[in-house]
């Protein structure tokens, strides 16, 4: 899973609302501190379980799965805020220790028209 372009971004997404799915997208709001990725970036969910792009790997990408998951059930956006300690990037074998802000919004084609 790599970064995705902008064109990706959409044409996935205009994809998945012509099958009908809703796609919830993650982006990286904002960052402090050191973080394996920067403000922009994107992570798409999609309704069949797949995934394209990346925040940052690892056990960040795992604690905005559970979040995106509730937030394609609830269908209500949101930013969270996923901290980075030294002492748990330590214990995952990571460099990073900063603070990521991940905006999580749900495109809905039935809501999109």
């Amino acid at each position: 899973m790599g970064a995705l372009s902008q064109a990706e971004v959409y044409r996935l997404i205009r994809e998945a609302n012509a099958r009908g799915e809703r796609v919830v997208v993650a982006t990286v709001a904002h960052t402090r501190g050191s973080t394996p990725q920067r403000r922009g970036a994107k992570m798409l969910f999609f309704e069949n379980g797949e995934v394209a792009g990346t925040v940052g790997g690892g056990c960040v990408e795992a604690e905005v799965w559970a979040e995106a998951r509730e937030t394609m059930r609830s269908g209500r956006p949101g930013l969270y805020a996923f901290r980075l300690t030294a002492d748990e990037a330590s214990e995952q074998g990571m460099v990073c220790g900063g603070v990521m802000e991940i905006f999580l919004d749900v495109w809905d084609p039935e809501a999109r028209g």
